[in-house]
């Protein structure tokens, strides 16, 4: 499902698998050395195995989904200091069946045994989120609307868990703060006391972009701002934003805006957000908006299931 189509216009950055993602997944991996190990060992593995000893497990998928974090696994092996080889039987962003073997590993014994829970923990979490995001996209199929991500992710596994909902087919909504302007409902609050309207607050921002270095902050990069009621549409679309954020309305509401859009402003997006689950979202599809983004995708997809069976000697 992974879609390497290149970024949208006015679109948010895209992630892939690249250095500042695997640098994040580097720092994680330390942190889950630490949670398991505490900078000793895994005491029930060196009782019972000896050091000598090899064997073989292969990661086996338990349910039908979508896998994410394969690409992960050499990097945790190598931040283990595993004596492991991998072979994939998958890839990132492929569909499997229940039993479907989606990795094979060999080496150490000991090793296998204390790599299982970081491996599993990981490809398990991520392949979760891409199966939810495969869902999702299902779900609108045929309409013009994109799924998106949103920041509501799990501390330090934003790049990840970003990549897995990519691996879904959905799209990657801001990076973090520091990649779009995104005005919401608390700088509109604060902005109303001093009488700025959404509009007046897209047209300050676009003022601070023009007036900034361009080697210090990316003048081209999208301002949205959020509305929750028509009547501010208009004026808002009037003031230029790249995309506005239509929150908390109903199917009627998007509708309305759309026609709205339509005729004021062709060219700017509209995104819903708010109220969006796998019951509501084909319904909020078919109103015409161009984006929808689902915070479920990540802060409550549940985990693919997933298991590490050993392989026995004869075998």
């Amino acid at each position: 499902m992974y879609d390497t189509r290149s970024t949208l216009y006015h679109d948010f950055h895209q992630l892939t698998w690249d250095s500042s993602l695997e640098d994040d997944l580097r720092q994680l991996i330390r942190l889950a050395v630490r949670e398991d190990l505490a900078r000793g060992y895994d005491w029930t593995t060196v009782s019972l195995v000896s050091a000598e000893q090899q064997g073989g497990a292969v990661m086996v998928a338990r349910r039908p989904g979508v896998v994410a974090g394969l690409r992960a696994l050499p990097i945790v092996i190598s931040e283990m200091q595993a004596a492991i080889d991998v072979e994939f039987e998958a890839a990132d962003g492929d569909e499997v069946s229940a039993g479907a073997e989606v990795a094979r590993f060999t080496g150490s014994a000991r090793d296998l045994l204390t790599c299982e829970r970081p491996m599993l923990n990981l490809v398990c979490r991520l392949s979760g989120i891409a199966t939810r995001a495969c869902e999702y996209v299902r779900h609108v199929a045929g309409t013009r609307a994109r799924i998106y991500d949103t920041r509501k992710t799990t501390p330090g596994l934003r790049r990840l868990e970003k990549y897995a909902a990519r691996c879904g087919g959905a799209y990657n909504h801001r990076t973090g703060l520091f990649d779009a302007i995104l005005i919401k409902d608390n700088h509109l609050a604060l902005a109303a006391e001093a009488n700025l309207s959404p509009a007046d607050a897209v047209r300050r921002a676009r003022t601070f972009l023009a007036e900034m270095d361009p080697r210090q902050l990316d003048q081209a990069m999208p301002v949205e701002v959020e509305i929750d009621c028509l009547e501010l549409l208009a004026d808002t679309l009037a003031a230029g934003p790249d995309l506005v954020l239509l929150d908390n309305m109903r199917p009627e509401e998007l509708r309305t805006a759309v026609a709205c859009r339509n005729e004021l402003a062709p060219g700017i997006e509209l995104e819903a957000s708010g109220g969006v689950s796998l019951e509501t979202v084909a319904a909020i599809a078919a109103t015409g908006v161009d984006r929808i983004s689902v915070g479920s995708l990540t802060h409550s997809a549940p985990a693919l299931d997933l298991a590490l069976d050993w392989i026995p000697k004869n075998s």
